[in-house]
């Protein structure tokens, strides 16, 4: 599984930045980044989103 930000519908409100207990979320240029290092895959920012900018693909 992984976690992806879709940069076109992301708001850069950083409610998921706020939602992840691990700090790997940070935005850049107005825009959530998931860090590569960090992420437990726990979907905490997934469910924080309110503009549907965070995916959880299966890999």
């Amino acid at each position: 599984m992984a976690i992806r930000v879709n940069r076109e519908k992301c708001r850069g409100c950083g409610n998921c930045v706020f939602a992840c207990l691990e700090d790997a979320i940070e935005i850049i240029d107005q825009k959530a980044h998931i860090k590569e290092e960090g992420c437990t895959l726990c979907g905490d920012c997934y469910e924080a989103c309110t503009s549907d900018a965070i995916e959880m693909e299966a890999s």
